[in-house]
């Protein structure tokens, strides 16, 4: 349990069923990208331990690149996008996968990968530690899910509630 300014979270989902996971969808990765050489986009600020991981369990030649984007406050996602950080590199013709913390509403991987596709990159595909499939409200191709939960918050391993709780190994879910 923890508790953080006026809530508090209870353990959900462990440390070491992230990591087998994570490993997982590494090797899948590693599969479909053997003969080609991605440039991994994460989104900042929530999506930096899962891509940490991911990377360490990448064997393919590639390269990594953040992007940071909000769309929450406090525990409710706002449904806008804004977009804070952007690429310095280009993305032309270059096959991208884009890591994210957790997809619920859709909306803000939905800009992401927009505002991506402007630039004609070889192919864009999403890998998100968290899908909320209860929570989508705009269509979106998903290529590699760590855990389908349900349409509650959720706290830890990058994850925050106005700012806090990132730095658990755990994910938690508000009580």
């Amino acid at each position: 349990m923890l508790t953080i300014k006026d809530k508090t979270f209870v353990p959900f989902i462990t440390a070491d069923a992230i990591q087998a996971r994570v490993q997982e969808l590494a090797g899948q990765i590693n599969q479909a990208y053997a003969d080609k050489q991605p440039l991994i986009v994460v989104v900042l600020n929530g999506a930096f331990l899962f891509a940490a991981d991911l990377m360490k369990h990448l064997s393919i030649p590639c390269e990594i690149t953040f992007i940071r984007v909000a769309s929450y406050t406090a525990t409710q996602s706002t449904g806008q996008l804004k977009q804070i950080l952007g690429l310095s590199e280009s993305v032309t013709d270059r096959h991208l996968i884009v890591v994210e913390d957790i997809v619920d509403t859709g909306f803000t991987i939905s800009e992401v990968r927009n505002q991506l596709a402007v630039d004609s990159p070889a192919s864009i595909s999403v890998a998100t530690l968290l899908f909320k499939p209860a929570a989508l409200k705009t269509p979106i191709d998903l290529h590699y899910v760590g855990f389908e939960i349900e349409n509650r918050f959720v706290l830890g391993y990058g994850l925050d509630y106005d700012g806090l709780g990132r730095n658990t190994q755990d994910i938690l879910v508000l009580e």
